[in-house]
């Protein structure tokens, strides 16, 4: 009986599981070749289109002229010179544009770091030191990064907790409120949560006069795409302020245009003191920055630095996905944004397993149940589905526990949203005849 060759995608990856840390979370064997916009190919030639981004990172699509341009063009200049010891312009202007960008009122200052755990890391940092206090409340199902003070904020799955402790002490977890599975039943879930952090945290726990920071994603990522009620973030900033305690957003996967504004907290017309960001800042290179108010961000020379932070590179990078966001790409997320909710929720009333579709943007979830009435979670379909839709040809990622996320470039075009809708709902049909 003959042999059957292995693929190149098969070879590559039997050679990372010899040589690369298995506690990467791979779903499926893609092994990139080449992208272009929202479509790219594996090292089999195969074609596909991707509703991922790299987790929601190439907000500008992959490889974007605009951007490989600017990227060229400082490669021949100078790669790297350490922005913690030496000045460059390319920093300097991106600080300027970012400062300007950020929604906080009044006068701001930047630091940069090389990811969003990073940028949290040193907004965890700036709130002690400004502050002086040395406890943070973050929220249950949240993700912050794997670091240790950003695993420590991190609640979203124990398996990322599992064998790291002891963790950084005096952080206090509380509930973010999911108005399709409320955590407070027959309560308003945003006045509920806030309550709870007010009247149980702080009455028990987590006295608040010890309190720097109350950190918060504006829309849950990886705890499955969770859009707060309208009220609960103005909510959170008055609480924070009756208190005296900083309020960071974690905005690494909802920043630069992801849900149709620069930054989610656009939509709620909510000011934090510290906003972090990363992943669509650059286009894929590798950047992240955290964004303060003067008055906060003072601390000494030597305080906190990083070598590479805001590498020439990666800022000019994020200086030619800035021109193309202002340019009209969060308008274009908007738009394509609503179109997708709307197809998503056409599918769903024919399959009903679709519990809920929400998000916005492109920044759009689904969350499958069994059924609607009990909205007993399905893992395994999500997990299907997954793996249907690689066969289909499209690229697509889980988030929460039984959800999908929809996270494609800002600037798809509308057929190949329309072709990779189509894929899933092939694939959401195929994983349902499987199961």
């Amino acid at each position: 009986m003959a042999t059957k060759t292995k693929s190149l995608a098969e070879t590559w990856i039997a050679r990372d599981a010899a040589a690369i840390s298995p506690s990467y979370t791979r779903s499926y064997p893609f092994v990139m070749a080449k992208g272009q916009g929202s479509e790219v190919w594996d090292v089999d030639g195969r074609r596909y289109i991707d509703f991922g981004t790299g987790i929601a990172v190439t907000n500008t699509g992959h490889s974007h002229p605009h951007v490989v341009e600017a990227i060229k063009k400082q490669v021949d200049l100078f790669l790297h010179m350490s922005g913690t010891d030496f000045y460059y312009a390319q920093q300097i202007e991106l600080a300027e544009r970012l400062n300007k960008l950020a929604p906080i009122s009044g006068p701001t200052k930047v630091f940069f770091g090389n990811s969003g755990a990073e940028a949290v890391e040193a907004a965890l940092k700036l709130a002690r030191w400004y502050t002086k206090r040395p406890r943070f409340i973050a929220f249950y199902r949240a993700f912050h990064g794997r670091t240790f003070g950003a695993l420590s904020l991190t609640a979203s799955k124990s398996i990322q907790r599992q064998g790291f402790a002891p963790l950084v002490p005096g952080v206090s977890h509380a509930f973010y409120p999911n108005p399709y599975r409320n955590p407070f039943p027959g309560e308003d879930p945003g006045l509920a949560a806030l309550d709870y952090i007010e009247n149980h945290l702080f009455k028990t726990t987590t006295p608040p006069e010890e309190v720097a920071a109350i950190i918060v994603e504006p829309i849950q990522g990886e705890g499955g795409y969770i859009v707060p009620p309208d009220n609960f973030l103005p909510g959170l900033r008055e609480l924070a302020d009756k208190y005296g305690i900083l309020l960071i957003f974690d905005e690494v996967q909802t920043g630069f245009g992801r849900t149709g504004k620069m930054f989610a907290a656009e939509h709620w017309g909510v000011e934090p003191d510290i906003i972090c960001m990363a992943k669509g800042i650059a286009s894929g290179m590798p950047l992240g920055a955290i964004v303060a108010k003067s008055e906060i961000m003072s601390w000494p020379p030597g305080a906190h630095a990083s070598t590479f932070g805001g590498n020439p590179v990666s800022c000019a990078a994020a200086l030619a996905t800035l021109d193309l966001l202002e340019g009209g790409l969060v308008e274009m997320s908007a738009r394509s944004g609503a179109y997708l909710k709307s197809r998503l929720r056409e599918i769903a009333e024919r399959y009903p397993v679709m519990g809920d579709v929400r998000g916005k943007g492109l920044m759009v979830g689904v969350e499958f149940v069994k059924d609607q009435e009990s909205k007993e979670p399905w893992p395994e379909l999500r997990d299907a589905i997954v793996l249907k839709a690689f066969e289909q040809g499209l690229l697509i990622l889980g988030c929460g526990y039984n959800s999908l996320r929809f996270i494609p470039a800002l600037n798809i075009p509308e057929d190949l949203l329309d072709e990779g809708i189509n894929m899933y709902e092939a694939a959401l049909e195929a994983a349902l005849k499987s199961l």
